[in-house]
């Protein structure tokens, strides 16, 4: 029997799901499955085995930084932005007697390195709206780990506990939960980030280097569509229309040669100076001085997020120079594995631009 965690909000395992899609249930109307893709394919073909109905309502699938938000007024989800298709993001269907059921299937493995961070948004909304519509189920496999981290996420977000004290009120409930240290990491993220998901976040912006990091070391291809912004092209999104914006000046770095902007401070990363192999910790390095506590303006470099006009990473190897590529002045560098900042941090990976290569100036 699944767990009551709150008010129409309960956590379980597969079985759990399994008994409810059978028989149906006056009480739970939605369910959050939390599986991994081969568990979601074993678990679609024993509902078509055991004849339990079910609509595909829609699939979703994106690059590996698709981040897709439900909307609060439908049973409906789309990608926060446009990426490449390839990873299922989510399913979503009607399913159980009389296909009264809402069911999201997301793609989930029980693993530390597993991505949770970019799945929390379309998991937080859709239980939100399953207690909004009735009552939901969140479940996984065995409903310790990654039905445990969704739903302390929730009680997070919804009564703005930390992660401690989330994880402490779950553990009166369901005292076997326990989240694994990956996803623990990444709710601690979601803490400090003041209960969301925040892409302007440095904290998230580290987060979405270690999860290309992670991709490229796997062997994957990275796609250059999931990118930050060319900050040197107009926004493809200027219309006269448009409700104007706060002119807050920007500071934009331009290429000394031929001013044109490679970055504004909008794609810079930060670091802790001098925090050596602190600094990234899921690759740690022994070159980092961790005695070295200089201010960061003692950097000789700043360190961005990979960007549009960075042709050379395209090329798939695991270092190279930057240059600017409208006149082809070398900018600085980029290494996959890390490149020690001149504070001391090493930074993992790392997109280097050199402080006197460029100019400071605002937009």
């Amino acid at each position: 029997m699944p767990y009551l965690v709150r008010e129409d909000l309960y956590i379980g395992k597969i079985d759990d799901a399994a008994d409810i899609l059978m028989k149906g249930t006056g009480e739970i109307t939605h369910v959050l499955s939390l599986l991994s893709s081969a568990a979601i394919s074993f678990f679609s073909d024993w509902k078509s085995s055991v004849s339990i109905p079910s609509q595909e309502i829609r699939k979703v699938f994106a690059g590996e930084s698709g981040r897709p938000s439900c909307s609060d007024d439908e049973a409906d989800v789309s990608p926060r932005k446009a990426v490449s298709q390839g990873k299922l993001m989510y399913s979503l269907e009607l399913a159980g007697p009389g296909m009264k059921i809402v069911r999201l299937a997301v793609p989930l493995r029980d693993m530390e390195e597993e991505n949770l961070l970019d799945r929390l948004d379309i998991c937080l909304d859709f239980i939100e709206k399953g207690r909004k519509e009735g009552s939901i189920l969140v479940h996984c496999f065995a409903g310790v780990s990654r039905s445990a981290a969704v739903v302390t996420a929730y009680l997070m977000k919804s009564e703005q506990k930390s992660l401690e004290d989330a994880l402490e009120s779950l553990e009166q409930v369901c005292e076997f939960v326990c989240p694994n240290d990956g996803f623990k990491d990444q709710l601690k993220m979601f803490e400090d980030m003041g209960f969301k998901v925040d892409p302007a976040s440095s904290i998230y912006k580290r987060f979405r280097l270690k999860v290309l990091g992670d991709s490229y070391n796997r062997g994957h291809k990275i796609d250059s569509s999931i990118f930050g912004a060319d900050p040197g092209l107009p926004p493809l999104s200027s219309l006269p229309e448009a409700a104007p914006k706060q002119n807050v000046p920007a500071k934009a770095y331009r290429c000394k040669k031929c001013r044109r902007v490679v970055a504004l401070q909008e794609n810079v990363v930060g670091h802790t100076p001098g925090e050596g192999e602190a600094c990234f910790g899921w690759q740690k390095r022994r070159s980092g001085n961790p005695f070295n506590r200089r201010g960061e303006s003692d950097c000789s470099s700043i360190f961005v997020e990979p960007l549009r006009w960075m042709t050379e990473v395209e090329g798939g190897g695991l270092e190279g120079k930057l240059s600017c590529i409208h006149c082809e002045a070398r900018l600085g560098y980029f290494n996959w594995s890390g490149i020690q900042c001149s504070c001391g941090s090493w930074i993992t990976p790392a997109f280097q631009i050199h402080k006197n290569r460029v100019d400071v100036s605002t937009v």
